[in-house]
């Protein structure tokens, strides 16, 4: 039976450390037979829902005390050149794809949505990927965005099907908690 987490955070360094925790805590290890590093165990959530309720809160990056021994994965600076990466179709020499070339579009399409419709809607949810992305060796983790609005702020359900917690969680929310 798969196991399900929820974590309430209050801003990313809490859901963070809150996810690291209850990893170690509730994770499910198996070993990769099929994927990015095909061979290695992996410690994983079945699944897990993250609501963090001040994503837009300084800092963005937990403050990991250098006692711990565990660097931070993101380098400096990389915040600010991700997001505009992130949103446009540019792809770099030896990419299969960007979120980009799938977002882009649909960006554009849910920001007329809400401008020219109004917030009373449940269709400005945004698809990344192609069916035929299944056959790329590494297919897309984030799979898709469902946007609300609600009190007038705008709030994002993001589903992936993969992501790092060492890495990817801090480099994928940062973006949306701008």
């Amino acid at each position: 039976m798969m196991k399900l987490e929820f974590i309430e955070a209050r801003d990313l360094p809490d859901a963070w450390f809150q996810c690291v925790y209850r990893l170690l805590e509730a994770g499910s290890e198996y070993v990769i037979e099929r994927g990015s590093f095909q061979g290695q165990k992996r410690l994983e959530f079945d699944y897990v829902t993250v609501h963090i309720k001040y994503p837009g809160v300084r800092p963005l990056l937990p403050d990991i005390p250098p006692s711990l021994g565990i660097p931070n994965p993101v380098a400096e600076g990389y915040l600010e050149s991700y997001l505009p990466y992130l949103m446009t179709a540019a792809k770099q020499p030896g990419e299969d794809y960007t979120y980009g070339q799938f977002l882009e579009k649909q960006i554009e399409e849910v920001i007329r949505m809400y401008k020219v419709d109004g917030y009373g809607t449940n269709q400005a949810y945004m698809t990344v990927g192609e069916p035929e992305s299944l056959f790329l060796k590494d297919p897309p983790c984030l799979r898709g965005i469902d946007t609300r609005v609600r009190d007038n702020k705008l709030h994002f359900v993001v589903y992936f099907r993969s992501w790092d917690l060492g890495t990817g969680f801090r480099r994928t929310w940062e973006p949306f908690s701008c």
